[in-house]
């Protein structure tokens, strides 16, 4: 077993103790603040970022062509100059106005609104700048200054309009309509922009619930996997230790000294199996290969050690074409053959032992079987195979894993065992019971 040095570190941070919904909701706030502050941090060459430079380029460009008209019709120097003044104030706000916060956003906004207001009361070439003005206010700003920025130009221009004394509803609902379209244009695709962000965040949020979920498995697995490692050498090692000490104790207060030394014998013995036991513990806790390799090796060893200790004839048969097997299932037929083949040796007394573990079907079965003594199944009740492992604890563990175990025997008659689990047996879970 892993001792304590062995063990994960124990995360350290600290855990938020506070309410789910109230952690949420800060969580929520959180994200729209920075989403705010990322209102035109595009991703570069995206859909949003191709877009702000469509806007960027229209202001600019009707600007300058209002500029160039305004100029060929001679208006005065001043309207140029303040013209000039805007088309900077607009490329130098442009490419400062991600780092600033809303208040200066409002302050640069409210500037060029209050600049092509002028330049439309001056000059009616600047009539067409609104528009693209109020795509970028609709992209930048909140909602309530974006309509009362849009509502003095939109003013502004109809009383350009009307100067002439035209009173056509298209010089009122013209501007009108173009106003809409551009802040719903331009709300729209600010909308977009915070639903792909949000999307953005709940993907982020759906992997690392599956990581901590993958974690938490992880670690469900080596807690359940050191709790079957506990109960395991309980049942074995720890017994045989337990036999050991009494009998060492019972030696040291027998006085008759044939007496004492077959305890000893007997105490060598006992230190023998237990020794036994631990190298089966360590062959199944690591199968040497994959495949069939894995089991081969191990049970091999096991059959061999049962027919040397008893005097019997013992053959292993492994099927070549059997696949990869899942852990779980490789320590399942490791522990049903070493259960199998300690009561072979204890109370069979065959001649000959065979072992085969073959695929049928889409299973894969382990056979044991041997000529020796024999029992009646029926009436073997709670009678223990030798290492603490009985036939009920054997099946139980098999059904857990999909499979099953079925005994073949009868006095005198030999025995035949056969455990099978599905191919398709998973580890993780299975596995560490």
């Amino acid at each position: 077993m892993s001792s304590p040095g062995d063990l994960p570190p124990i995360d350290q941070r600290p855990v938020d103790q506070r309410p789910l919904d109230q952690r949420a909701g800060d969580q929520r706030a959180g994200d729209r603040r920075a989403g705010d502050r990322r209102t035109q941090e595009a991703p570069l060459w995206s859909a949003s970022w191709w877009l702000r430079l469509g806007q960027a380029v229209l202001f600019a460009g009707l600007l300058g062509l209002a500029i160039i008209l305004a100029a060929a019709r001679g208006v005065g120097d001043h309207v140029l100059a303040a013209a000039a003044v805007v088309l900077v104030v607009f490329i130098v706000g442009l490419a400062l106005q991600p780092r600033w916060g809303s208040a200066v956003r409002i302050t640069w906004v409210a500037g060029l609104f209050a600049g092509v207001t002028w330049l439309i009361l001056h000059s009616p070439e600047f009539l067409w700048v609104a528009f693209p003005l109020w795509l970028l206010a609709g992209a930048v700003l909140p909602l309530l200054p974006v309509l009362l920025l849009t509502a003095v130009t939109l003013a502004a221009i109809v009383t350009v309009l009307s100067l002439p004394g035209s009173d056509t509803p298209g010089a009122f609902l013209g501007p009108l309509i173009g106003a809409l379209v551009a802040l719903g244009v331009a709300r729209g695709v600010l909308r977009f922009e915070h639903e792909a962000a949000e999307h953005r965040r709940l993907i982020g949020e759906v992997l690392r619930a599956q990581e901590a979920t993958d974690a938490a498995q992880r670690e469900a697995g080596v807690q359940a996997e050191r709790a079957r490692l506990a109960r395991d050498i309980h049942d074995t090692l720890a017994q045989g230790f337990s036999s050991v000490v009494l009998l060492a104790r019972a030696a040291r207060r027998e006085p008759d000294v044939a007496r004492a030394a077959a305890l000893l014998d007997q105490i060598e013995t006992t230190a023998t199996d237990n020794l036994s036991e631990a190298r089966r513990v360590v062959y199944a806790l690591a199968p040497d290969d994959a495949g069939a390799g894995g089991l081969a090796a191990p049970l091999r060893r096991l059959a061999a050690e049962v027919g040397d200790a008893i005097g019997a004839d013992a053959t292993v048969t492994i099927d070549p074409d059997l696949p990869r097997l899942p852990t779980a299932t490789e320590v399942a037929l490791i522990r049903v053959a070493q259960g199998a083949l300690a009561n072979v040796r204890a109370h069979a007394r065959p001649t000959r032992v065979a072992v085969a573990l073959a695929r049928s079907g889409g299973d894969v079965r382990l056979d044991i079987v041997d000529d020796g003594a024999g029992f009646d199944p029926g009436a073997l009740g709670s009678a223990t195979l030798a290492g603490g492992y009985g036939l009920r604890a054997l099946r139980e563990r098999l059904v857990e894993l999909g499979g099953g175990l079925a005994i073949e025997s009868e006095p005198g008659g030999g025995t035949a065992l056969s455990a099978y689990l599905p191919l398709g047996s998973h580890g993780s879970g299975e596995e560490a019971r």
